[in-house]
Parts: C-alpha cells; structure tokens; sequence
C-alpha cells in the first residue's frame, strides 16, 4: 500500500482539515490546525508531503521521525501542528487497515466513556451562571471558563475581586460537586496568578489551567506553593521533549497536550505515559473539530490517567459551523451524563461527510484571534 494523494480543506469556523489517499481505497483523515494560522499550516503539510506520498502509510513512527528530525531546525507551532494532522490521518488508515480502532493498536481500551466540560462566558467572561445553568441543563458535570479579560503585571485587587464574583455565580449554580475549570490563558503574571489562586481557592475549582505562560513555567513552583488547586498547562507545548522539564519539575498536575499541535497520537499516548510515572493526570486541549476530537477520544481510551476531555460543541468560536456539522453520523460523539462514549468503529471511529467538507472549503475561513491592548496601550496577552 502506498499513499497517492493528500487533499487539505480549510473549512469554517476555524479549522484546517486533512484526507490522505491511498493506492489501495483506504482514506485517513486529520486535523493539522493552529488556530489564526491555518494557512502557514497548510504551507508546512504541503511541503512535508513530497516525503510522503508514495511511501507506505502503515509506517507511522518511521515517518515522524523523518518528518520532526529529518529538517535541521524542528518542532514549534506550526511544524509539530503539520506532523500532528497528518500522523492523525496515518492511524486512520492504518485502523482500517486492520479493522480496529486505534486505541487496540496502542495497547486496548482501559475505560468505555470519558468525562467532557464545556466552555461558558466566552473571550471576555461573562453571563457564566446562566450559561453554566444551559450546560447543566444539557447534562455536562463540567465547565470551563476564562477567569479574566486583560490584566497587567501588577493589577488591581478589584480585578482580581471580579475573578471570584463570577466563579462564585457557578459555584452557587452548580452546586458543590460540579466541576469549575479556570483557564488563565497565560493573560497574567506570576505576580497575579499567586493572588488569584490563593483568592480561588475556597471556592474548589477543578483546575487552574495556564496560570503562566508556557514559557514562564518555573513560576509554576511559586504558585505550586501557596495553593492546592491543581495546576494544569500544556496545550502550547510540543513533543515530550518540551513536557519532560515540567514533569520532572513536578509542580503540575494535569497535562493538557494537543493532540493536534503536540505531535499527533502517539506523541501525545507517549507523553501520557511519562505523566503517568509522575502521578500527573491527563487532560487534553481539543477546543477544535471532530477529527481532533475523536484523535483525542483514541488516546483517552488507552491512557488510564486521563481524567477529563475538552470538546467544542457550542463553544464561542463555533460561529456558523459546529462540531457535529461535518460528521455523517454525529452521533458517534454520544454525551450521557457528562461523558462521552469511547467510538468504536475502525480508524478514529467517525466518518466525516467529505461532500460538506468540500462545499465549506469553497467558503474557507480567514479566523484570526484579537489582538488586545491594556488601558495604558500596551499589548495583552489574549
């Protein structure tokens, strides 16, 4: 079997979209995206591609190696996001090659459902009790919002004073046993998130996410050290390579990889694996399309130490194009009870519509996140 072909489509909201064809009939398909980048993605997948095709597509671990060490200059965004999409796309073929999902390649199934939250309050909080009460109402145990908008190095106490008004209006919603994640998003400092965490903390979130930026990590110990919330990062971080540090610092205790920036699926298992020998869980970033989503699902179902899976339905970035909208069957992602059913076809486990994938790449995208800007005009972190 060799691979003749590799299409992209750039569809709506925001997503970057990949099928690789084969000699043989059998089709893969992933996601390689960075979100606002998705054209300097598609660049890098193409370029990767005059490796690819004619090779043999069951031999995965030889092609990343090739593709991630074969250039002088390796990893990041955008190289590691290309890699990730089409290695994605290999163990699609290659499950149905074999007729079995690509968790019983990776070693079988150790769970039948996995835990999702959803995303409430948007970019800029706000609203969260009543969204927090939808998503409730539709059955999630779990939430994810935004603690703040733009903040400074130093900010004032009524910043942080509003942080805790809107978690507390989804502590009081949901009750003491539903499940509150913070995403800092890297928009404060260490300064900051240690007043914030330390504000947080009786109101028991799930998670602080992002508390520092990636590149600001050894902060992580300073923040480790005034609060027990746990502390989660990883979704701007690519290979082991770049985890191995923040475990062995062991001031984290959920990562968040990407299975769409990270390396693709056996990266990201592989990174589950060392989290594991650090008592550190599993929590992987996916606010993006169905592909990623089910890639994630693969490496849920074989890694005993993930906890909790993000995913997209009705997030504030789904305008106009949701998650379920490219799938022939969207019920293969079924929400019971806050958790989601293991898929259990071949492959990924989904069969996307290809017929709705090519009429929205003819609308395409151009999504860009905002650049924002403090009160004094200086560049925030969004």
């Amino acid at each position: 079997m060799r691979i003749t072909g590799m299409e992209l489509f750039k569809v709506p909201p925001r997503w970057l979209f990949l099928k690789i064809e084969t000699d043989e009939g059998l089709c893969g398909w992933g996601e390689p995206i960075v979100e606002g980048r998705a054209e300097t993605v598609r660049a890098a997948v193409e370029e990767l591609s005059e490796y690819l095709v004619g090779k043999d597509p069951l031999r995965i671990e030889d092609h990343w190696q090739v593709l991630y060490r074969g250039g002088f200059y390796r990893g990041g965004p955008i190289l590691t996001s290309a890699i990730s999409g089409i290695e994605q796309a290999l163990w699609d073929i290659k499950g149905k090659y074999y007729g079995a999902p690509i968790y019983e390649l990776l070693g079988g199934i150790t769970r039948d459902k996995i835990r999702v939250y959803s995303w409430i309050g948007g970019d800029r909080p706000r609203d969260v009790a009543d969204a927090a009460e939808e998503q409730i109402d539709a059955g999630f145990t779990a939430v994810k919002m935004n603690a703040s908008e733009e903040m400074h190095y130093v900010d004032s106490y009524e910043k942080v004073d509003a942080v805790v008004r809107r978690v507390a209006a989804v502590r009081e919603v949901g009750g003491p046993g539903f499940g509150i994640g913070i995403d800092f998003h890297g928009r404060v400092t260490k300064t900051m998130a240690r007043m914030l965490a330390k504000e947080l903390e009786h109101l028991h979130p799930m998670f602080i996410e992002e508390p520092v930026l990636p590149e600001n990590n050894e902060a992580l110990r300073e923040i480790a050290q005034i609060t027990s919330i746990p502390i989660a990062t990883g979704e701007r971080m690519f290979t082991r390579w770049d985890f191995k540090h923040l475990l062995a610092d062991g001031y984290v205790d959920i990562i968040q990889p990407d299975v769409s920036h990270a390396g693709g699926i056996l990266e990201v298992r592989k990174i589950a694996a060392m989290a594991e020998a650090y008592d550190v869980a599993l929590a992987p970033h996916c606010p993006l399309g169905p592909i990623a989503l089910a890639a994630c699902l693969q490496v849920d179902a074989c890694s005993p130490n993930a906890v909790i899976q993000e995913q997209s339905l009705g997030i504030h970035y789904n305008q106009g194009s949701d998650l379920l909208d490219y799938l022939v069957d969207p019920t293969v992602f079924q929400y019971d009870g806050g958790f989601v059913l293991i898929p259990k076809a071949p492959g990924l486990g989904i069969e996307v519509d290809e017929e709705k994938v090519r009429a929205a790449a003819r609308k395409g995208h151009n999504w860009k996140n905002p650049v924002w800007r403090r009160e004094d005009g200086t560049v925030a972190e969004w």
